[in-house]
């Protein structure tokens, strides 16, 4: 049976890249990789996202580092800092060049998508389907399309593009508005039926550029984990190594959560 650690991701991005942003208004010095920040959480899955910083392709030199991990989904459009040529589909031929010589990659994600109009313009529901048909046929095995969704999202009219999706990853970037977590995990729920759901848990409230608070981060904590064991959820996704050895208090309540249920079954 599953354990509840096996659906722990980790958002792993290039060290120092967040510190690049000062409206994020982050302490200290970020050092730690994406795979340094696996293992010191305790797990093997990782979402490894471009950043405006990097890294850049080819991806061949942070895909190697991975292969230690059970499962990497990689960026097929990363942060909304990263800047593509006009009209390509992201790092798409890529991520897939990178699938077909990394057996552990199964997946390729969008970030920072659907707030960005010129984002949605280029990937409509259309391409998206296309690009799903490609993740799944191009190297001789099925890759999933997964995709960033935040709360402050919630009001567009972006139905038509989550339908697509095989995965969904929700964000609350707001600090305050994790007290409606339940609440909007509801409607993300009843809005993709079987869909397969991920919960971003953030370490720090980036929206205000802040800590988050001792009682915010237990809410989401608690909140993931009624609804991961109620079957609700699949998972959840750290945000971030970027952020795991700055000294945020945040990280030692995530570490005793994980280490009180990690090993329960769900």
């Amino acid at each position: 049976m599953a354990k509840l650690l096996d659906g722990v991701w980790l958002w792993g991005q290039n060290p120092g890249s967040h510190h690049v942003n000062p409206d994020y208004r982050l302490p200290g010095k970020n050092v730690m990789t994406p795979v340094e920040g696996c293992e010191f959480f305790g797990i093997d899955r990782c979402c490894r996202v471009a950043m405006g910083a990097g890294p850049y392709p080819p991806f061949d030199a942070e895909s190697a580092p991975l292969d230690k991990l059970h499962s990497v989904v990689w960026s097929i459009v990363g942060a909304g800092s990263v800047q593509y040529e006009e009209g390509k589909l992201g790092d798409l031929d890529e991520v897939l060049r990178q699938a077909a010589k990394h057996p552990n990659i199964v997946g390729g994600i969008m970030d920072d998508f659907l707030q960005n109009e010129a984002r949605r313009a280029l990937f409509s529901p259309a391409v998206l389907r296309e690009v799903k048909n490609t993740l799944r046929t191009a190297i001789g095995r099925p890759l999933e399309y997964w995709t960033v969704y935040y709360e402050r999202e919630m009001d567009l009219d972006v139905q038509e593009f989550l339908d697509v999706f095989d995965v969904i990853t929700f964000w609350t970037w707001y600090g305050e508005n994790l007290w409606k977590l339940e609440e909007n995990l509801d409607t993300v729920i009843s809005n993709n039926p079987g869909k397969r759901l991920y919960c971003g848990c953030y370490l720090w409230d980036y929206g205000n550029g802040k800590p988050l608070t001792a009682e915010q981060m237990q809410h989401q904590l608690d909140v993931y984990y009624k609804y991961i064991k109620a079957g609700k959820v699949s998972g959840i996704i750290i945000c971030s190594n970027c952020c795991a050895d700055l000294g945020l208090e945040t990280v030692p309540q995530l570490k005793a959560f994980l280490a009180e249920h990690g090993n329960e079954d769900i």
